[in-house]
């Protein structure tokens, strides 16, 4: 859709090839459709297989440093076991379902700067290349929609998104990398909190809510971070009160005490136990700390009943899959 590449292992003259997703955000766990277009080259070419990666840009820590790269999350092989004739054009549909845990993108049909993207690969006679790449686009199940909108509501403001390389312990993450969403904090709570991190970690029967509260330091203690887990369905979500469920959650998260522990490995929340339960990690500038801002840049800015309003920074389609396709470029010459 943005770009065509020869098939770079066989040279000139090669075939081509051309994903095109159909239009319109998906969601976690949904299908995924499309054609592949074929197009033959100089002369008739074993077509092996046809597959479909899913890649993000992903954010790391490596000692004091923090890196961006990218993450293959998902592989599917959607056709091959055919000749291309010379020249010959060929489309080939595909249906593919997205993992439970794919990160949302946008919210409203506003970016959230988080980074997706389809590439297609050939292998043709023993040779492969990937021949192209897409921007994935996908909004936001609708329960994870309705605890957005309830923070908004409440008067959390949009700050940034982005992927965290890592695993939140004692959840059942399947997913190399995690979604945190970060919101100011609403007026009510700016005494406590600097700020609420949101990790959505959705499965078939619902969905686990991580929250991190950066709560602030008192005359005699310092700030720590404390972080909590709740699980709701899918079924439901509009005969829920979400605005007191949500409110609920961050008030017991702001007013829970406990003793002060730091956090696990590099990319870990820490442990977390059934619902209401909670951890606590010192909020510090070393080894540990997730500093998290969008992969792109694209910031989505202001939240009023609902989240967001604007696009302070934001890339066209073709400059986010760029970025994709520079970073895949930049890994391989690593």
């Amino acid at each position: 859709m943005v770009f065509k590449r020869l098939l770079g292992s066989l040279g000139v003259g090669g075939p081509t090839v051309d994903t095109v997703l159909d239009a319109g955000p998906v969601r976690p766990g949904g299908p995924l459709s499309g054609q592949v277009h074929l197009q033959g080259g100089k002369a008739d070419f074993e077509i092996e297989a046809i597959t479909l990666d899913l890649v993000a840009r992903v954010e790391a820590e490596h000692g004091d440093e923090e890196r961006e790269g990218v993450v293959v999350f998902d592989h599917f092989t959607v056709g091959g076991g055919f000749r291309l004739g010379e020249g010959e054009q060929r489309s080939l549909p595909f249906t593919i379902h997205l993992p439970w845990e794919t990160p949302v993108t946008e919210l409203y049909g506003q970016p959230l700067g988080i980074v997706l993207g389809v590439r297609t690969g050939l292998e043709v006679a023993g040779a492969k290349d990937k021949g192209d790449l897409d921007q994935l686009t996908v909004g936001p199940l609708p329960v994870q929609e309705a605890i957005l909108e309830a923070l908004g509501q409440l008067g959390f403001g949009f700050k940034s998104a982005d992927l965290e390389l890592g695993h939140i312990g004692g959840t059942e993450q399947r997913l190399p990398f995690y979604q945190e969403i970060e919101l100011t904090p609403a007026p009510q709570y700016a005494h406590a909190l600097g700020e609420l991190e949101v990790t959505f970690l959705a499965n078939p029967g619902g969905l686990d809510v991580v929250l991190e509260a950066d709560k602030r330091g008192g005359l005699f203690s310092g700030g720590h971070d404390a972080l909590a887990r709740f699980t709701v369905g899918h079924d439901g979500v509009e005969h829920r009160d979400w605005n007191a469920e949500v409110d609920a959650w961050v008030r017991q998260l702001v007013e829970h005490h406990g003793s002060h522990g730091s956090h696990g490995s590099y990319g870990s929340h820490g442990s977390h136990g059934h619902e209401g339960t909670y951890d606590h990690g010192h909020h510090g500038h070393g080894h540990g700390e997730r500093r998290s801002g969008p992969s792109t840049g694209a910031i989505v800015g202001g939240v009023a009943a609902g989240v967001a309003v604007g696009v302070v920074g934001g890339m066209v389609a073709a400059e986010v899959v760029d970025e994709i396709g520079d970073a895949f470029e930049d890994e391989e010459e690593d």
